[in-house]
């Protein structure tokens, strides 16, 4: 497999491009968050083996760019980082695996093996799609009844999420979890605020709406009879 390593610890770093290296694989190690971030989205990488902390762009940005631009390749996320809220955000994130340090090679390189393993999405839906609204993931372009609709990357990301869970009510929590991994705190009112943004965009001068307040719970996507 071709493989992509970003990590900025040298030594940590040549370890693991050496295990990987007498496994058989092709790896690339970047040691910049920045860099990293150029070849990862450049694609043509089975696995990508990231690390968390990272200088100039950190790994998880580096994740978020990637799963916003719809880009699949799985994702081995290496971090020091190691609680259970830790592990979980990344994986929240779009990580495909969480391997905490110091890690044994061994582990790793059987963990890589198994991601390049995993059959590629090819499969999962590239357009979303409710009444008339469509949401082609590989593009990243919204339209409803045939008409172009411009959203900003946190909107698309807020819609995306709606989409994949239309017809389920989502609270608040649940919104920011997977919307803005745990940046904000939970009484804010940005949900609110984006939703609001989105409903002015894709529902203002359509039939029917879309997304609805459940009153006491949260919100949800569907169309009602």
């Amino acid at each position: 497999m071709r493989l992509l390593v970003i990590e900025d610890d040298a030594r940590v770093g040549a370890h693991v491009t050496r295990g990987l290296r007498d496994a058989g694989h092709t790896v690339d190690l970047i040691a910049d968050g920045r860099e990293g971030l150029f070849h990862a989205a450049a694609g043509g990488y089975d696995v990508i083996v990231l690390d968390r902390m990272l200088p100039h762009v950190d790994g998880m940005a580096i994740l978020s760019a990637l799963r916003t631009g719809g880009d699949p390749t799985p994702v081995l996320l290496l971090s020091a980082l190691g609680t259970v809220e830790d592990r979980v955000a990344g994986l929240r994130a779009g990580a495909n695996d969480y391997l905490t340090k110091p890690f044994a090679l061994i582990e790793l390189v059987a963990r890589v093996d198994a991601l390049g393993r995993r059959p590629a999405p090819a499969s999962e839906a590239m357009v979303l799609e409710v009444a008339d609204l469509r949401f082609d993931l590989r593009g990243r372009t919204v339209e409803r009844a045939g008409r172009r609709i411009e959203l900003s990357p946190r909107e698309q990301r807020l819609l995306e999420y709606m989409l994949r869970h239309q017809g389920h009510v989502l609270t608040r929590g649940m919104i920011l979890e997977a919307v803005w991994d745990y940046r904000f705190d939970p009484q804010t009112n940005i949900v609110d605020q984006h939703i609001s943004n989105l409903r002015q965009k894709i529902d203002k001068g359509f039939t029917p709406a879309l997304i609805h307040t459940v009153r006491g719970a949260g919100y949800t996507l569907r169309v009602e009879s």
